[in-house]
């Protein structure tokens, strides 16, 4: 019984501990307090805080003493205080009746700071780091910063740049961040692989696409750095380039980029699939609306049975399609394309369905992504806004138009459903780019009175503070001239699609006989008209000082405008302009023409009437040799009124924009007393050319060759001869003719040309320079 007895207390004993136990741990923890029995107590202390003060911790737990809570409430309090990013470690128990808050704060950073850097910036890498002086540390936000570092060496071409860094204890719970960067060597980009062409050479799409590969002056290009999106925007040129020359099934089956650490050097692979060539069908129009008449739509059309199939073709006509409905009163008209193939004889018949579209409203147009450009300058290349009827044709014309802003690297529309069933939200995201630029372009200019080298240094900015301005500053000239501009350009002006905008400038020249300095400005006023159609107006005024340095040797026009000095102008002008090139950077199709009239006489010393033209027609000869041929022409007249005195700084100057193989103002009518080429008041010229690249210059370093044909005359002149007994000279209607060769550079310092041309009709007084070296102008 006794051994009995004894078993029975020492089991009590053993419940008793156990009752003690779970009573202790339901003190100490809240594991015990569950929502079935909640908890009570009378205070909360907060423990391990040094920056942030107890009731501030105590306002993010939000447990009241004397008011019951629960686990949930717990749990929520522990949320809030991770939530405010103030703490590595968050601890909330109970002892007694006290609720217990402890907390790990994070250590504050003292100073973020940047070794072994020199191709980017502290600045700029202490805008790329999320962790900043002041701030908190967070290890997992560090591991996030050296990546972000990393990805930025990538995108300017080191993608083996190593970074690491380290966290030094400053004491009271400060910290040092010290990111320790290896740059490394430029990534190049060593080949770049075509796989599935046989209509296109390799070198003709790796002149299609921005990747390039590396060269000698990819240091300035910077166009051979291997950047994903970039690829993928190749991708879709691709895509448009075999589109828009009747490729209609052609497809990208994969792009790849392969980095040889040994070389660091990328092999960039492209497989794709051409497909068979088409050309258009029958086109017709067919329309379920009644009161449009489809055939008198048909005017509007870009597409032709018999031509070669073009995506941007079909697209321009929806485009005209829906602009012309919707301004006939169809808001909700939509034109779609319905194509059938017949693979038989590789056309493409085409349908454009007018069909009465979904009533679907835009609610609202969010920006995403523009850190730097405003919004307003995003939503005015919108044809459509908030509360319109959407369409989807209109809204990839904005794409279009975004993208040609050249202010973004990438623009992406898609849409979200909008609170109302028939109402959607636009969803417009850009990537920005860097759209400022510091130029330095050099030439030697081989002609005039002032041959020698010459350099300009400008800076621009397409988008000033994000408002899509433009404004440039350039200072430039030679040996004996100099030459300062300012210009400035509000593309929306009054937030209506009227350019405005100024240009103010200086320059002075010195001569073996005369010194001239001219000083004005222009404010112009620019208006779209048609999508190719524009127009400008300006008020110009300037006011030119000369003076002559040897009278023996000057001719008699220019001392006789020299006795005019100072004198002023003060003019109007219009201008049209009608621009279809497909790619004013590297044109191939397309005309650009311009006319000019300028009417001066609002005050000032001169009183003419000066008209100028020009048209410049490309088109791409041979598509697989990348041929391209350019007919220009142009003409020019001033004719004076109400006793306007003709001078010869008024009259056009010989130039090779005319023809090529005679010096600057070294043709045309002659003073043989003088032995000088005064210049004239009318002006005709034609050139044809045919741009091809050549066979062993990599199409990566932006050179071309050229040959070429000019023919021009100049003529008309009643300024005085510097022998009175003698005449000026009527060589000057002659017609000038060469032909020649060139070699065409888009250089990272601006387009440059170098010509060689041989005269073929000239006259004995034509001063000739078969070689010209200069700034290269397309139109």
């Amino acid at each position: 019984m006794k051994a009995i007895w004894d078993l029975m207390r020492a089991a009590s004993a053993v419940v008793m501990l156990a009752i003690a136990a779970s009573a202790l741990v339901g003190a100490a923890h809240f594991g015990a307090v569950t929502e079935a029995h909640a908890a009570v107590v009378s205070s909360i202390e907060v423990r391990g805080n040094q920056r942030v003060d107890d009731e501030t911790i105590r306002n993010y737990v939000d447990i009241k003493p004397g008011v019951s809570f629960n686990n949930g409430d717990v749990d929520e309090a522990v949320k809030r205080l991770f939530a405010t990013g103030l703490f590595s470690d968050v601890r909330i128990s109970r002892v007694g009746r006290t609720l217990v808050v402890t907390v790990e704060e994070y250590a504050i950073v003292n100073q973020v700071l940047f070794q072994g850097n020199k191709k980017i910036k502290d600045e700029r890498l202490s805008n790329i780091v999320q962790l900043k002086q002041r701030g908190t540390f967070s290890q997992s936000i560090l591991e996030l910063d050296e990546q972000a570092i990393r990805d930025a060496y990538v995108a300017i071409g080191r993608s083996d740049a190593i970074v690491s860094s380290q966290v030094i204890d400053l004491g009271d719970n400060r910290v040092n961040v010290v990111f320790e960067i290896t740059e490394g060597g430029r990534t190049k980009i060593a080949t770049i692989n075509f796989v599935g062409n046989n209509a296109y050479s390799d070198r003709r799409l790796a002149g299609v696409i921005s990747t390039k590969k590396s060269n000698l002056i990819s240091f300035i290009a910077r166009d051979d750095v291997y950047d994903a999106d970039r690829l993928r925007a190749d991708e879709e040129t691709l895509r448009r380039f075999y589109y828009n020359r009747g490729y209609a099934d052609f497809r990208i089956i994969s792009s790849s980029a392969e980095l040889d650490d040994n070389e660091n050097e990328y092999v960039v692979t492209i497989v794709l699939d051409e497909g068979d060539r088409y050309r258009f069908g029958s086109v017709e129009i067919e329309s379920t609306i009644s009161g449009i008449d489809s055939e008198s739509l048909r005017h509007l059309l870009e597409t032709d049975e018999g031509d070669v199939y073009s995506a941007k073709d079909v697209e321009d006509s929806l485009i005209a399609l829906t602009e012309h409905l919707a301004g006939q009163g169809y808001a909700f008209a939509t034109a779609t394309p319905r194509g059938n193939r017949d693979f038989e004889s590789r056309t493409i018949s085409v349908v454009y369905s007018i069909d009465q579209g979904p009533r679907t409203y835009i609610q609202r147009i969010e920006i995403r992504g523009n850190t730097r450009t405003r919004d307003y300058v995003i939503r005015r290349e919108f044809d459509i806004t908030e509360g319109d009827a959407f369409n989807q044709v209109l809204v990839q014309r904005a794409k279009r138009k975004l993208e040609d802003l050249d202010y973004f690297t990438s623009v992406n529309i898609s849409t979200a459903p909008g609170s109302q069933p028939d109402q959607i939200v636009l969803i417009v995201d850009v990537i920005e780019k860097s759209t400022g630029e510091f130029s330095v372009g050099a030439g030697y200019s081989t002609g005039g009175t002032n041959p020698g080298p010459t350099v300009e240094i400008g800076v621009t900015e397409r988008n000033f503070l994000g408002r899509g301005q433009y404004i440039k500053v350039s200072v430039g000239g030679g040996e004996d001239t100099r030459n300062y501009q300012i210009s400035f350009t509000e593309p929306y002006l009054f937030g209506r699609r009227i350019s405005g905008g100024f240009d103010i400038y200086r320059s002075t020249r010195e001569d073996s006989t005369y010194d001239t300095e001219l000083t004005g400005a222009t404010i112009r006023f620019g208006l779209p008209i048609t999508e190719a159609l524009s127009t400008q107006v300006a008020y110009n005024f300037s006011q030119e000082t000369y003076n002559v340095t040897n009278a023996v040797s000057a001719p008699a026009a220019i001392i006789t405008a020299a006795t005019l000095s100072p004198w002023t102008k003060s003019s109007v002008s219009g201008t049209l302009l009608y621009n279809t090139i497909d790619d004013l950077k590297s044109p191939r199709d397309g005309i650009y023409a311009t006319s000019t009239v300028e009417f001066a006489g609002l005050g000032g010393d001169a009183k003419y009437v000066k008209v100028t033209g020009r048209a410049s027609y490309f088109r791409t000869l041979l598509d697989e040799a990348d041929v391209v041929g350019v007919v220009s022409g142009g003409a020019g007249h001033v004719a004076y009124y109400g006793g306007g005195v003709q001078r010869a700084f008024d009259l056009f100057q010989g130039n090779a924009r005319m023809v090529r193989g005679f010096e600057a103002a070294g043709w045309g009518p002659f003073d043989p007393g003088a032995g000088d080429h005064l210049g004239g008041a009318t002006y005709f010229h034609g050139s044809v050319e045919a741009q091809f690249p050549l066979p062993v210059v990599p199409d990566s370093l932006g050179i071309r060759g050229a040959v070429f044909a000019d023919a021009a005359t100049l003529y008309g002149n009643s300024l005085p001869a510097t022998l009175p007994a003698t005449a000026l000279a009527s060589t000057g209607s002659a017609i000038r003719a060469s032909a020649g060769v060139s070699l065409i550079w888009d250089s990272p310092f601006g387009p440059l040309r170098v010509d060689y041309a041989v005269p073929i009709e000239k006259q004995p007084t034509d001063q000739l320079q078969e070689f010209n070296f200069g700034i290269s102008s397309r139109f």
